[in-house]
Parts: structure tokens; sequence; C-alpha cells
């Protein structure tokens, strides 16, 4: 299968296979009306299998969801053709908004409006605190 470059946008790259959907609905990519191509299973020397997601679009993708998703994911931008910027991604010291708590005790849960913000506690288990009641989140929580 062949799939062409982008003259313009986001290449994100080094996907963890499988975890390109994730990427998807955590970006919101599905709001966009640019072309969005997602690439899941592509060979790779380095890590057997991968999945890739191609935006023909410049916009501001929050790096802390991309971390958090896989910490191996290369963000890629593209100008003209050429990159011209490449990022590494590491686990973020905070996470707002993308993971829920699930403690019903939680102030969370009374107080709605209130930003979810869990904080990181290990970095090899990627394991998360919640701010308001130290509730652990793991990664495999999220989808």
């Amino acid at each position: 299968m062949t799939v062409d470059g982008i003259e313009n946008g986001i290449v994100l790259d080094h996907i963890e296979a499988g975890k390109a959907m994730l990427v998807y609905k955590y970006l919101h990519l599905d709001k966009l009306d640019s072309q969005v191509a997602l690439i899941q299973n592509c060979s790779s020397r380095k890590m057997g299998k991968k999945d890739i997601v191609k935006i023909s679009e410049d916009l501001d993708i929050d790096l802390d969801v991309l971390g958090y998703i896989d910490p191996g994911i290369t963000v890629n931008y593209i100008k003209d053709g050429k990159r011209v910027d490449k990022k590494t991604l590491q686990l973020p010291e905070t996470l707002t908004n993308v993971l829920k708590c699930k403690n019903p005790r939680c102030i969370i849960s009374i107080e709605q409006e209130l930003p979810q913000v869990f904080k990181i506690v290990d970095r090899t288990k990627a394991l998360y605190r919640c701010m308001y009641c130290d509730t652990i989140v793991r990664s495999e929580e999220l989808n």
C-alpha cells in the first residue's frame, strides 16, 4: 500500500500498533475539515508494526495527550513537503481533562465543572493520581 506524503501539516509517527484510533479520538480529529489519514499496522524495522496519522493542516495539538497515549510518538511538522520540526514525547507531569476519576466520592462527581487534574506518580508504570481524592489511574484505563 502506498500513501502519499503531505505538503503542509503534521505526521504522527511511531505510534504503537493499534493506538491510532485513540489518537484520533483524543485529538478530536473527527471535527477537522482537513484530510486525516490513519495508517495502521505498518511495517517498521524498529517496532515491528506501528501506526501513523497524517493531518493535512498545521494545528495546535495537545502533546500531553499524545505523550500519555504513547510516549514513543514522534511529531513531525511538514511545510512545503519537508520536515521543518520534529518533537519527541514523554509522559506528561500533569494531565488535565484527559482522564476521569472513577471514585464516586471524589469532588469531581459533585462539582462537574472542576477540571479533572491528575499528576504522575510512577513513570515506569504510567500511573497518575487524582489531585482531589488521590485515586490512582493506570494508562490502560484510557479508552
